[in-house]
């Protein structure tokens, strides 16, 4: 099973979506800075989390979330929740 997550800088307004087995483990190298691109906005919290089945389910699913129209619906889905 794989996850599809998005977490928010607390520092900053931006939030960073990925995909991962373990998505708590993955915040946590987030929030230690092994990750590049999100290393400067720490600390991150996780928002949203999806599970799916294969590699590239998530992998379909990060691509979504990372476009346009799935920024809008990851948006809209964590309006519903917050």
């Amino acid at each position: 099973m794989y996850k599809v997550y998005a977490i928010k800088s607390q520092k900053e307004e931006r939030i960073y979506v990925g995909y991962s087995k373990d998505s708590f483990k993955r915040l946590k190298e987030h929030n230690d800075g092994y990750c590049r691109s999100t290393k400067g906005y720490r600390p991150w919290e996780l928002l949203f989390e999806e599970e799916v089945t294969t590699l590239k389910q998530a992998l379909k699913l990060e691509k979504y979330y990372k476009s346009a129209s799935g920024k809008k619906r990851l948006k809209e889905i964590l309006n519903m929740t917050l």
